[in-house]
């Protein structure tokens, strides 16, 4: 079978995002596919392992894959219908019960609010953020707590408090990907629109992964790809994150475009790199090195954004 065939024979989180971006399909045609999201496969499996009150895995947040947090960024990227019954329950449980103090393996002075109200790093707010709006939260507090932390370089760092003065592109993507959804859910913000577009050009300056000071590559294990990414970043994520947002494509993403072209396999899919190490609810790949379905739908479409599709 061909790359999309391939795509197509999968999971529902899959084939309504290659409906929409890929083949583009009618909407209500993807609409029908993504609403099987809630009632089969991996996004039912998830829904069904909640518990009564409104946590995964025990705990609001840990350093396993299995949390609250990690399980919520996952339906989300799933493209749950937030709308659905299901989604409504989900988040209904969390809102109403669910604190940072739950299931946490050590003592923080956040741990009576709410999950929905966030915490204190930016790149775990981010996240939070952008699971709160999507799922039809009013995340304005945490919004504004976000945009007071920007930097004068345009971006987020989690080690603010530990005394960093400078940005990661690590913390600043959760940070843009939370202020979209955001933004999304309000139908705009002049005031976060432009935070948002700094925190881009600060990602754009360095080309997505290289020092602005010497050109130098930050962490090689950013050109290669991983899902579920979590918290972590590398040059795929930025560049779905661009392409979601509907930016135009700038010339200063080439050199990540091409390191993209660069992973696919000679049958045209790109494998599963640098697969995060903790434990999860299930696979959804065949494992490290092979082919890799979620990677290669990114790949796709980030090239079709730029102009290299086909």
């Amino acid at each position: 079978m061909n790359v999309i065939e391939w795509l197509l024979d999968s999971d529902p989180a899959i084939r309504w995002q290659v409906m929409r971006d890929l083949t583009h399909e009618p909407a209500d045609v993807v609409a029908a596919e993504r609403s099987k999201v809630a009632t089969e496969g991996w996004g039912a499996r998830l829904l069904a392992l909640q518990a009564p009150d409104g946590l995964w895995g025990g705990k609001a947040w840990s350093h396993d894959w299995t949390d609250t947090f990690h399980v919520l960024e996952l339906l989300r990227r799933f493209g749950l219908d937030p709308e659905s019954e299901q989604a409504r329950r989900a988040i209904g449980l969390v809102r109403e019960q669910v604190t940072w103090g739950d299931g946490a393996e050590w003592q923080n002075p956040w741990a009576d609010n709410g999950f929905l109200e966030g915490e204190v790093e930016p790149c775990i707010n981010g996240n939070v953020v952008a699971t709160g709006a999507y799922f039809g939260v009013d995340m304005t507090p945490l919004v504004d707590r976000l945009l007071g932390e920007q930097l004068p370089d345009g971006g987020w760092n989690c080690e603010v408090e530990n005394g960093a003065t400078v940005s990661s592109l690590g913390t600043t993507i959760n940070v843009l990907e939370g202020l979209l959804e955001h933004e999304r859910a309000i139908g705009g913000s002049a005031r976060v629109g432009e935070a948002r577009r700094r925190g881009e050009e600060y990602m754009l300056e360095r080309r997505l992964f290289r020092r602005k000071s010497t050109g130098e590559v930050i962490d090689a294990s950013w050109l290669q790809f991983s899902f579920p990414h979590w918290y972590f970043y590398d040059i795929l994520r930025g560049l779905d994150y661009l392409r979601d947002a509907g930016d135009k494509p700038d010339e200063r993403v080439a050199e990540a475009i091409e390191a993209v072209e660069g992973n696919r396999d000679p049958d045209g899919r790109w494998p599963l790199q640098n697969v995060l190490r903790g434990e999860s609810h299930f696979e959804m790949e065949d494992g490290e090195g092979e082919p890799s379905r979620w990677n290669t739908l990114r790949a796709l479409r980030v090239l079709d954004w730029f102009g290299r599709g086909g």
